[in-house]
């Protein structure tokens, strides 16, 4: 019966395929004939053992492992035997030679570190195209600015999309630098001097991290120490907590007052039981949902650092759920993420409405720069204006009429100047260049990918 909602609601088949057992009893198993077939190479054992070992690995089934574990109470040793029994001959007794657990079990992992950094690099690449596109195609689309939740002078759509694509390409940037930390094995034995291996203990560990197509470390104790894999998790964290952030705009763009945005909405979606006319940015409100539950994986794989001398059990139990929820979530919030954008809704006539809201007064920034510009001290400047924005709140009138009326602005701005600086159109900046620069920087970077 189910009962977690990763194994119903949350989750692609992709990255649940890289925690299944199945996939992780192949890592074990892929572990153990590399170790082999380094100690065949380097004399430790025969060769016709190791290629006996290696003929295991499609035999090696979970129902068996299960079984001895239940008698054993040792899942690391329950696969040994389990692998140990498919061999003929005298072949199964140089399984795990020289290895402790963790030798196995963290080299497994990093073997499924690797299938989830590549599932994370083609989603980041998607999300990027997704972004980038936006922002070419909404580079002109002005709308309001906003500071405090308040509106502020103008800015573009096409801005925002860049400002999230930017953090997107340093994600990726991350992503690249923490692999050669993350994605390493070991071959250290039962505290980390390799005694069992004896003089070969060194180059038997990098010849079976070269099987694997991973690093080695450079020192460990019995197990891989935890600060790479808690970097791992805090790079998740990041990336949820981006995607939170655009799903907050979204949803705050998608509020009744604003509605400028909105996600897709099907043709028979239904908003709520018992309002039929709500249209809830439901996807959005889920990325921020759980980006709080990968956020919380953090302090978790941070303490898992801190383990007794060379080594003890207190990470495992928690990592058993860590390292496959924080993945998954982490991996469908990317794939809300993609849906939400790639669906996303314009109103043109709410984000024209909300940009003139205001009567002109968020273009005060606008006044006071130009009145600066023709001789006004910067500080008379900010105060003529602000007096002129609080008379035509009070009075409820459109901003450029009260500064017609203040004799000290007319003196240096004409009714033309003004009519020309409170439209908001004419205000935008440089934002349409950063947006074009952006996009053909990243085009150059990412030839081929977005």
């Amino acid at each position: 019966m189910p009962i977690h909602p990763i194994e119903f609601r949350y989750g692609t088949a992709e990255m649940k395929a890289v925690w299944s057992q199945e996939r992780r009893l192949k890592t074990l198993v892929e572990t153990e004939i590399a170790l082999s077939k380094a100690e065949a190479d380097l004399g430790m054992i025969p060769k016709s053992a190791a290629a006996e070992i290696e003929k295991t690995l499609p035999l090696v089934k979970w129902d068996r492992v299960d079984e001895i574990e239940r008698e054993i109470n040792h899942d690391m040793m329950a696969v040994v035997k389990a692998i140990s029994e498919q061999c003929a001959d005298d072949a199964g007794k140089w399984v795990h030679f020289g290895a402790t657990s963790n030798d196995i079990l963290d080299t497994a992992t990093a073997l499924q570190f690797k299938d989830a950094v590549v599932i994370f690099e083609d989603k980041l690449f998607r999300l990027l195209k997704v972004l980038v596109r936006l922002s070419e195609e909404h580079k002109n689309t002005v709308c309001c600015g906003r500071t405090h939740g308040q509106i502020g002078v103008p800015t573009t759509y096409g801005l925002r999309f860049s400002i999230w694509a930017s953090e997107i390409d340093r994600h990726i940037d991350r992503l690249a630098e923490l692999k050669p930390r993350l994605l390493v094995g070991q071959m250290t034995g039962a505290v980390g001097t390799q005694a069992a291996f004896g003089k070969h203990g060194i180059e038997l560990q990098k010849k079976t991290m070269d099987y694997l197509g991973i690093g080695s470390v450079d020192v460990s104790n019995q197990l891989i120490q935890r600060d790479r894999h808690a970097e791992f998790v805090m790079w998740m964290g990041n990336v949820a907590t981006t995607l939170d952030k655009i799903g907050v705009e979204i949803r705050s763009m998608q509020r009744s007052e604003i509605a400028e945005l909105e996600e897709g909405f099907g043709k028979k979606q239904v908003g709520s039981s018992t309002m039929p006319h709500k249209r809830n940015p439901i996807k959005s409100e889920q990325i921020c949902g759980l980006a709080r539950i990968v956020r919380g994986f953090i302090e978790t794989e941070l303490l898992n650092n801190t383990l007794w001398d060379e080594r003890d059990l207190t990470n495992s139990s928690s990592e058993r759920i860590v390292f496959p929820e924080c993945t998954i979530l982490a991996d469908h919030i990317i794939n809300l993420g993609i849906n939400v954008l790639e669906n996303l809704r314009f109103n043109h006539d709410n984000i024209k409405k909300n940009l003139e809201l205001l009567n002109g007064l968020n273009m005060g920034e606008a006044i006071m720069i130009e009145l600066t510009n023709r001789g006004v001290g910067r500080q008379e400047a900010h105060e003529l204006v602000r007096e002129s924005a609080m008379k035509a709140v009070e009075e409820n009138k459109h901003f450029r009429t009260v500064l017609l009326e203040n004799k000290d602005v007319a003196a240096v701005l004409t009714k033309d100047d003004i009519e020309n600086l409170v439209n908001p159109y004419k205000y935008i900046g440089t934002a349409v260049p950063q947006v074009e620069n952006l996009n053909k920087k990243l085009m150059k970077k990412y030839a081929g990918k977005i």
